[in-house]
């Protein structure tokens, strides 16, 4: 019988409520019981409150946490948007699962679980510590015509949140997006550029690191990539499905599935970001489960926490990938449980509680 993935993905979209604004709230009365001045570890409090809210419990614990690092093949890299061919994605996935990588060993020292899934590797064999959640051999050529079909696009959606689901009943209570991909920048860049309805030579960047004339054809080919797709930019699922990847859609659906399932989320870097978006836009409440580690190098990297009103909590000029900036992140969250959780009070210090400005 033929799956409607897409039915099934409207149908779980509909389930998924606001903030728990109550439990934001507590949040915050417990961070001004805190002997400190008032906001003063600003984005820490706010992403600790945003947790309570999604979760419904001012009692926010962040540990264990995995980061998901979504690896699949994109078929435009036969346009020469790349320094380097589709078999490297494979290499690397590999050397994530021998624990290797840079997100690896970023993971290993913020007590972070990295959790390699193929989502679609061209011509990739099964191998030991990569989860396969395959949904096609790597995406067709978006500048010759769509990437994959609407049901792949809902199909890949699914399985990420299908992943947190996973997560969730493991015992986790954070997790990250990564990717790894060759040309998921390109795709990226297409998705952004049909979302936010700008050029796409203010939406594209060198990637992993083009010259002016690479940089040039990458503009060239997703200029010809949404003009013969001609993507709706009211559609998050026709623009995933004509320019998007499944990596791309598959973190959408992990955006998604922090909101169903109440687990926070980290988003990377412009790949992350952008599929963060399109959750968003495919359910405005997705994004209390979204949390921007940092602001990436990519030249829309601003522009895209600028539409989905995310502040960073890191501006360190990142762009690797692989999750690597959500990862570093997670040390910021460690302190701002330890102050939140264990800081004495104003009560307990005998001080005289700070008052909020405007306050008599």
């Amino acid at each position: 019988m033929k799956q409607n993935f897409e039915g099934q993905l409207a149908a779980l979209l509909q389930t998924i409520t606001p903030p728990d604004a109550e439990a934001g709230n507590r949040a915050s009365a417990k961070w001004n019981a805190c002997a400190k001045p008032l906001g003063s570890l600003g984005l820490l409090e706010k992403a600790v409150e945003q947790i309570a809210a999604l979760t419904g419990n001012e009692e926010v614990k962040v540990f264990p946490r995995s980061v998901l690092v979504l690896c699949a093949d994109n078929g435009v890299v036969a346009q020469g948007v790349t320094q380097c061919d589709s078999s490297v994605t494979a290499v690397v996935a590999r050397n994530i699962a021998v624990k290797r990588t840079s997100v690896c060993r970023m993971a290993a020292v913020a007590g972070c679980q990295v959790v390699p899934v193929d989502m679609g590797i061209l011509d990739f064999e099964p191998v030991e510590g990569v989860l396969s959640c395959r949904i096609g051999n790597g995406t067709a050529d978006i500048s010759q015509g769509p990437a994959m079909t609407r049901e792949q696009a809902a199909e890949a959606i699914l399985t990420g949140i299908r992943l947190v689901e996973q997560q969730k009943q493991k015992g986790i209570r954070l997790l990250a997006t990564g990717e790894m991909g060759i040309g998921n920048t390109t795709t990226s860049s297409a998705v952004a550029s049909v979302l936010l309805s700008r050029e796409v030579t203010e939406m594209t960047g060198r990637g992993a690191g083009l010259s002016d004339e690479g940089l040039q054809r990458k503009i060239k080919v997703i200029e010809r990539a949404i003009e013969c797709n001609n993507p709706d930019p009211s559609d998050p699922l026709d623009i995933l499905s004509k320019v998007g990847g499944f990596d791309i859609a598959g973190m959408c659906g992990i955006f998604i599935g922090g909101a169903l399932h109440k687990v926070p989320v980290l988003a990377d870097g412009f790949i992350s970001t952008v599929a963060a978006l399109c959750a968003v836009r495919l359910c405005p409440n997705a994004g209390k489960a979204v949390l921007a580690s940092h602001v990436s190098a990519e030249p829309a990297g601003r522009l895209i926490l600028d539409a989905l009103g995310k502040l960073p909590l890191i501006t360190a000029g990142m762009r690797l990938g692989e999750g690597t900036g959500a990862v570093a992140a997670m040390p910021l969250l460690d302190m701002a449980c330890a102050v939140y959780h264990d800081s004495y009070t104003f009560d307990e210090g005998g001080i005289e509680a700070y008052q909020p400005l405007g306050n008599s």
